[in-house]
């Protein structure tokens, strides 16, 4: 399997080269084109973050309760693969560390990676953002998918980011949720929010924009229902 980002940043699109045999699983609703024999299904995804139980968990992470698994059967075969908002695409390849990726994060992976929905605390009740995140672990590919472009950092030590900012981080990582300045008040009023601040070592990654604030920014401008 070959992996094409192509358009980055502000448009990525993911063109996805297959090998006779091969399967590749993807949120519901990524595919844009692909080969016409290309053979596809909706799943809930057996195994570990599978079954029933497992769509309802990803339904409450902000993600389809299904999956679709494209398989190219007995020829090789091509898909094009896009997220939802617009930005970027980063291809991670799983190691020793599970990866926990914040809603939305998830555009497709390879069969060896499986998905689980963690609950990461009270601390992420109030961060604005997802309270429940998934946790992909195993082996094989993920691709993640950002509101904007998308940017690693590699944590030694301590290392602060908006909530809104984050798109994923290695499990290796601690964090906690705090406000960014002083005060609670000065904190919300000065437009930052809250934070948070990651601890140990691991790599993180960080989208350009806040897809939250935008949404906030749009809807205020639209007319009321």
């Amino acid at each position: 399997m070959k992996v094409d980002i192509l358009h980055q940043p502000d448009s990525a699109i993911a063109k996805i080269d297959m090998e006779p045999q091969e399967e590749l699983v993807a949120e519901a609703g990524a595919m844009v084109s692909m080969s016409g024999h290309m053979n596809v299904n909706t799943t809930l995804r057996k195994g570990k973050g599978g079954g029933v139980f497992g769509g309802l968990k990803r339904m409450l992470a902000g993600e389809s309760m299904f999956l679709s698994v494209f398989r190219s059967g007995s020829a090789s075969a091509e898909i094009y693969l896009a997220p939802k908002l617009m930005g970027d695409i980063l291809p991670y390849q799983m190691g020793a560390h599970d990866l926990v990726v914040q809603s939305t994060g998830y555009l497709a992976s390879t069969p060896g990676v499986d998905l689980d929905l963690g609950f990461q605390g009270l601390k992420s009740v109030f961060s604005g953002e997802s309270v429940f995140w998934l946790t992909a672990s195993g082996s094989g590919l993920v691709l993640l998918s950002a509101f904007g472009g998308i940017y690693e950092i590699k944590v030694d030590g301590e290392y602060i980011v908006d909530t809104g900012h984050i798109v994923a981080f290695e499990k290796t990582l601690n964090f906690s949720i705090t406000k960014a300045g002083s005060s609670w008040v000065g904190a919300f009023l000065g437009g930052e929010g809250l934070i948070c601040r990651f601890q140990g070592q691991g790599r993180l990654f960080c989208q350009t924009h806040n897809p939250g604030a935008f949404g906030r920014l749009i809807g205020s401008k639209l007319p009321p229902r």
